[in-house]
């Protein structure tokens, strides 16, 4: 899978949205028809995240691994590949070492 490099025509937030302290921070990037991502980083540690829509997670550089909410064991991530995570549940990110860099995509 391709990972895109860029999003164009975007509208892009300059307000960031920033968890754990710090060490986990992302912009809001509009895009037509009403698309919404994420663009963020994440720092070594370990960190759980709530969702309300169904999201996808695309890592475009570092690792990690993850653990989906009812899941059975976690599975590692490098750049280049994706987990989905389905509305109303969560999921708990771990990176050891580095940036984990993603793009998250709320799914219709």
């Amino acid at each position: 899978m391709a990972l895109p490099t860029q999003f164009s025509p975007a509208t892009i937030v300059t307000k960031a949205n920033v968890y754990f302290e710090g060490n986990v921070v992302s912009y809001t990037i509009l895009l037509p028809g009403d698309a919404k991502k994420t663009l963020g980083l994440i720092r070594p540690g370990i960190y759980h995240f709530n969702t309300d829509a169904p999201e996808r997670m695309e890592i475009i550089a570092g690792s990690c691994r993850v653990t989906v909410d009812g899941a059975a064991g976690e599975t590692e991530y490098a750049s280049g590949s994706y987990f989905d995570v389905p509305g109303k549940s969560g999921f708990t990110i771990q990176v050891a070492e580095g940036l984990c860099e993603y793009i998250c995509s709320f799914l219709p």
